[in-house]
């Protein structure tokens, strides 16, 4: 018998735009004053009942370009906070991934299998993931200053 082959994966570029779009405007959403503030913290109380904490940092702004550094922090010594980096595009009302578990500059596709163990659609999955903590951090956090909420 014959092994049939996987399609190869292609991007779907308007599902990629459309996830960045989405994870733009939860940003701005979650961090109103990003223009003016370097930093933002949102608590997040956990399924079981555990405090965590959204931190959003500026690290650099520019003309039509934002980066910040999202790191989740919790209680657990044994284990180093999860952290990403994220570019806004403000003129195309965008936000991308740029930098996650020690990597920068992630490609549409990659080849399956590879050394780094990274799937096809690394990128995609990134960015889907950012959305997903965004909505729940939207959900579930508590700030100090105040967070548009979307009704």
């Amino acid at each position: 018998m014959i092994a049939q082959r996987k399609p190869r994966y292609r991007v779907d570029l308007v599902g990629l735009q459309a996830v960045c779009e989405t994870n733009y405007w939860r940003l701005l959403k979650l961090m109103p004053g990003m223009h003016d503030h370097s930093e933002h913290r949102l608590h997040v109380e956990a399924q079981d009942g555990q405090q965590q904490i959204l931190q959003m940092r500026v690290l650099e702004r520019c003309r039509y370009t934002s980066t910040l550094q999202l790191i989740h922090q919790r209680e657990h010594e044994w284990m180093s906070p999860p952290s990403m980096e994220v570019r806004l595009y403000h003129d195309a009302g965008m936000a991308e991934v740029v930098a996650a578990y020690n990597r920068r500059r992630f490609r549409g596709v990659y080849p399956y299998p590879n050394e780094q163990m990274l799937q096809p659609d690394e990128k995609f999955q990134l960015n889907q993931f950012l959305g997903e903590w965004l909505g729940y951090c939207q959900r579930y956090g508590q700030s100090a200053h105040p967070v548009i909420i979307q009704r």
